[in-house]
């Protein structure tokens, strides 16, 4: 089986990656020194809820569409085939529920943090202790998100992946933490962009050279890779049916619902009902970034069904499948690889800034305010936030190790989502859908 030829950045491919950096760190410069200055809580964390819905939208959709899903989707296709669509139909179900059931609630409250709901509906324990289970989620999930596009980084450029790991990560703590939510949702906007922009033009290059994706689909058809109709109910298997829609669902709710990330994006839009757009924007989003990344892999099994990657040590994880596709089949196409590139860390830097921009508010407001500083002033808060977004972004690069060892990324993704953000989302339930449940224990004895 022949070696795939693994080609190497060109001047052109470095500009428009570079090009991204620059562009992101710069809307967090801006928004640092001009729209007030980021100089309270309301304007570092909330945008003073003046956001529209189209931004709102886009950063919403980036959020939690990361450099896992862009990579981990089509290692999904090429692997275990087209099963995995299903989990489409999971997100049209979390949208009503999410922006209809949940989102209504957390607006007439005009919290800032989504566990300030908590205390509320149950007391101060159980607030702090969905705020720190909240932060423990987050910061490993974004230690996966920087780790995922640096093993790309490093197939492609020959760049060690620990120096693209700090790089990138250094780039977006320090637009997050100058810039606050409008530079993170400004960001959010652009980056998105991107990740169409890349996605794209890998479909479309990658499907002229497979001979058009219909001869690709045809291909994948040969190798069984096209496969819809698993009903099985055993919940061991990989992908079925009821896992990828029933499973998708309450992955989803869990960040669409009662996630800070996506709460607090939702809370800065001028009212529910732009809020609700921005919402439902993000399911034509969240199913087109789903299929172009899955038809690039059932492009990439066309290519390399009969010279398995991984079988000729092109690849050490399969997660950088889509990578070595790009050097080995598109980099003759000047500036595409770069494209590809920046795609990947577009997604990598909309979900880490989202999640450090969370995470500094949820510790800002459920931990220092309301403990050790409750008589803080709002300039001071403003500062800690901005302090804390600085240490979040250092911890997540230091666990970045950790997630290394954790396999593939998407599937890595999906199980700390149900492990931590599910108990969460059955709390929230249990408040907003039983208004008899309180905070009390009662002992039933039975004689």
């Amino acid at each position: 089986m022949p070696q795939a030829q693994v080609n190497t950045f060109g001047p052109v491919d470095y500009v428009v990656f570079a090009g991204t950096l620059v562009v992101s760190a710069s809307i967090g410069i801006y928004q640092a020194f001009t729209g007030g200055r980021q100089k309270t809580t309301d304007e570092f964390l909330m945008a003073n809820r003046k956001m529209g819905a189209i931004p709102a939208a886009m950063s919403l959709l980036a959020s939690f569409m990361s450099a896992i899903t862009l990579l981990g989707t089509p290692k999904e296709m090429y692997v275990y085939g087209t099963q995995y669509l299903w989990i489409a139909f999971g997100y049209v179900l979390v949208m009503p529920v999410a922006a209809h059931i949940f989102l209504p609630i957390f607006f007439r409250l005009r919290v800032t943090s989504a566990y300030e709901y908590l205390e509320m509906r149950f007391n101060k324990a159980v607030r702090v202790a969905g705020s720190l289970t909240f932060s423990l989620q987050m910061i490993l999930y974004m230690a996966i998100v920087l780790y995922a596009p640096s093993l790309a980084l490093e197939q492609v450029t020959g760049l060690n992946r620990w120096i693209a790991v700090a790089s990138v990560g250094v780039v977006c703590v320090f637009y997050t933490s100058i810039g606050g939510i409008k530079a993170v949702m400004w960001t959010d906007t652009f980056q998105v962009c991107m990740m169409f922009a890349g996605l794209l033009a890998v479909l479309i290059q990658g499907s002229i050279g497979v001979g058009g994706f219909e001869n690709a689909w045809r291909i994948n058809i040969e190798g069984e890779r096209i496969n819809f109709l698993d009903f099985n109910p055993d919940p061991r298997e990989r992908h079925t049916v009821w896992t990828c829609v029933f499973g998708g669902f309450f992955t989803w709710l869990a960040v669409y619902g009662v996630n800070q990330a996506q709460v607090q994006r939702a809370l800065t839009v001028v009212d529910l009902k732009r809020a609700q757009i921005a919402m439902w924007i993000n399911v034509p989003g969240l199913i087109a970034i789903l299929i172009i990344s899955a038809m690039s892999g059932i492009l990439i099994y066309a290519h390399y069904f009969d010279c398995d990657p991984m079988t000729n040590k092109d690849i050490s994880n399969l997660d950088q499948l889509l990578p070595l596709f790009v050097m080995d089949k598109l980099a003759f196409v000047p500036g595409l690889p770069g494209l590809f590139t920046a795609c990947l860390f577009s997604g990598a830097l909309s979900t880490l800034s989202s999640g450090l921009n969370s995470l500094a508010t949820v510790c800002t407001r459920d931990l220092f305010q309301e403990f050790c500083c409750k008589h803080m002033s709002d300039s001071r808060a403003t500062l800690t936030s901005k302090i804390m977004s600085l240490v979040f972004g250092c911890i997540v690069i230091g666990l970045t190790f950790v997630a290394s060892q954790l396999g593939g990324v998407l599937q890595a993704a999906l199980a700390l989502f149900g492990m931590i953000g599910g108990p969460l989302l059955g709390v929230f339930t249990l408040g907003v859908l039983f208004p008899w449940a309180n905070w009390k224990v009662r002992h039933i004895v039975d004689y």
